[in-house]
């Protein structure tokens, strides 16, 4: 195994991290930034731009811009959030071969796990490159509350990035990590309320003596920052449409233009108690061109999203029921996302535990810092440290009548193993159909059918003799698999489940190469890029020594390296790698005339 790093792969923000001398250290990227905007946009070229350069392009280019790619990760394109989704993205959402959400771009469908996967190569890229070495391994966090279906995807995501994925960690569970470690010693039960960009989540644990034990989970994998900035959006829209009479619906370009707005506000107001938006020429009507200038309170904008942090409150009382504990049972409470600076997040929590949260964590690093740790338990760097979580959410098949029969429940301990005996329905029957179903609705149509496999091979008998023992194994990366053995013969068989969601090999393979392609093509626009830069500095430096120092080389040899200027001039906008390099190393070797005159004067001076 290579160089091992922590990812928390974010609907907003991604961050990574590494351990160093038993330290988890977060990694800044090229821009100095310790977090990287989770978008992607294709440019008209067809240039990948990924990060912050990606949410520059997103005004200008929002059709082709994707955000928030976390959200539709391990889903079906007619899910009802997905679709509601869809109604309101700049980009399109469309539904893929089989079924998944997928998202239209520059006229190619690219699935969430691809876009997803250019977002973790980029984080990959700057772990390198402050590493100075390969990175080959990863542990992942995903939402507590994903299903098998999502972290799959996540899984894929890492694959198709050149990651070996050592773990999927919980994201409440690596932010609970990063505490213990910093408060070693300390025997208690947290609680982990994480609101971010696109999910939230509520993990209740206990820390006993390096251990770290989950005790209940719960969430809403579609509410987030993002919901938080959409309610924003539609305020000023509508008081747009109020002063103006201009309905902004379909106008890409301005709605994103009101949407970074609608963010910078928000954040402001987590420090201050009113923002002033001014956007000029928004749009343009028959009295000229109109703007938007108006000023939000703090007051207005908690209004207008407090139906949404009381939401977040009943996954916290599930997740107390579930743990068999009560609010006065908590010792601490860790906020983790960005939406969590929020005030009234913070006094409604408080309200709710009893408790001032913790604020001795970074909320936007402590989850990228704990899977990290985890990556030291895994690598044996880290020692003392048991980590104990739950599935979270229930999964059974489906009975007879359509019925969800539970075979693993909600907030098991993982890894686990349990089975159900199954047996046939028809005389001779010489297979079984199995679905695979995940939630906590008592009909499998109101739950999530994650796959269906089918059990060959039982002998010729009457119907309901065999007895076939299914078994549902949940590693400890929350991941499913599936094993069928006939109790009567003692034959066992491993069953490959075929998913209905996610990526096949066949897929993976593929995204695999043309990622290549696109890696090959990146690098070779940086080497043009790079080259070009130098070509420039060392034409404006040449043209200089040749005003000040032409004096000291002869006619021929001023000649030559005038000669050499015009061919590199001539050859600065060239696509040609090759001859841009020629011509760089040319215009560097006669120039080079200058330094080993003025060297050698110098010299004899000094003698």
């Amino acid at each position: 195994m290579g160089r091992l790093i922590g990812i928390d792969l974010g609907t907003t923000n991604s961050c990574v991290s590494i351990m160093q001398d038993d330290t988890p250290i977060v990694i800044p990227n090229s821009e100095g930034s310790r977090t990287t905007p989770s978008m992607v946009s294709i440019t008209e070229a067809g240039e990948r731009l990924v990060g912050q350069l990606a949410k520059r392009a997103h005004v200008a280019n929002p059709k082709h811009t994707i955000f928030a790619v976390k959200r539709l990760m391990g889903r079906k394109f007619l899910d009802a959030d997905v679709q509601k989704m869809a109604k309101s993205s700049p980009y399109d959402i469309v539904g893929g071969g089989n079924g998944d959400a997928c998202v239209r771009i520059r006229n190619k469908e690219m699935s969430a796990t691809e876009v997803s996967s250019i977002i973790l190569e980029t984080l990959k890229k700057v772990a390198e490159e402050y590493l100075g070495e390969a990175v080959t391994d990863a542990v992942i966090t995903v939402p507590a509350y994903f299903d098998d279906a999502q972290r799959q995807a996540t899984r894929d995501a890492g694959k198709i990035a050149g990651l070996e994925v050592q773990r999927i960690v919980n994201e409440p569970t690596a932010a609970a990590l990063a505490y213990g470690v910093q408060n070693e010693g300390k025997d208690e039960v947290i609680a982990v309320y994480d609101l971010g960009g696109g999910t939230f989540d509520i993990s209740i644990l206990e820390i006993s003596m390096g251990m770290f034990q989950v005790r209940a989970t719960n969430g809403d994998t579609f509410l987030g920052g993002e919901d938080f900035d959409v309610r924003l959006v539609d305020f000023l829209r509508d008081q747009f449409k109020e002063q103006t009479g201009i309905d902004l619906a379909g106008d890409n370009m301005a709605l994103q233009r009101i949407k970074e707005a609608a963010e910078k506000a928000k954040m402001e107001l987590s420090a201050v108690k009113e923002t002033d938006i001014n956007l000029p020429f928004l749009a343009v009507n028959n009295n000229g061109p109109q703007h938007l200038v108006t000023t939000i309170t703090r007051k207005e904008f908690e209004d207008l999203t407090r139906d949404l942090v009381e939401r977040t409150l009943e996954p916290c009382r599930a997740a107390l029921t579930d743990a068999s504990l009560t609010t006065k049972e908590i010792d601490h409470v860790l906020l983790v996302g960005g939406q969590t600076r929020m005030p009234l997040v913070q006094s409604m929590v408080s309200d709710f535990f009893g408790l001032k949260p913790y604020k001795g964590i970074n909320p936007d690093e402590v989850v990228a810092m704990g899977a990290c740790i985890q990556g030291g338990i895994i690598e044996g760097s880290v020692e003392d440290i048991l980590l104990l979580d739950v599935v979270p959410l229930s999964i059974g098949v489906e009975t007879a009548g359509g019925i969800f029969a539970r075979i693993i429940n909600k907030n098991t301990p993982i890894p686990t193993r349990k089975g159900m005996v199954f047996t046939t329905a028809v005389d001779n029957q010489p297979f079984v159909n199995i679905r695979v179903c995940q939630g906590e609705r008592e009909m499998v149509e109101d739950n999530k059918v994650l796959a269906t496999f089918q059990l060959q091979g039982i002998p010729p008998a009457p119907r309901g003799l065999p007895q076939i023992e299914v078994s549902f194994e949940v590693d400890a990366n929350g991941i499913l698999s599936c094993s069928a053995r006939d109790l009567g013969t003692g034959r066992e068989q491993r069953v490959q489940v075929t998913p209905n969601y996610g990526l096949t090999e066949e897929d993976i393979e593929r995204i695999q190469t043309e990622s290549q392609l696109f890696a090959d093509e990146d690098r070779q626009k940086r080497e043009i890029a790079e080259l070009r830069n130098k070509a420039e500095t060392l034409i404006y430096t040449t043209e200089r020594a040749i005003e000040e120092y032409s004096d000291i080389l002869e006619e021929g040899e001023i000649a030559e390296i005038k000669a050499d200027l015009v061919w590199c001039k001539g050859k600065v906008d060239s696509t040609d790698v090759e001859a841009l390099r020629d011509a760089v190393m040319r215009l560097e070797t006669s120039a080079h005339l200058f330094s080993e005159v003025l060297y050698r004067d110098f010299l004899d001076k000094e003698e």
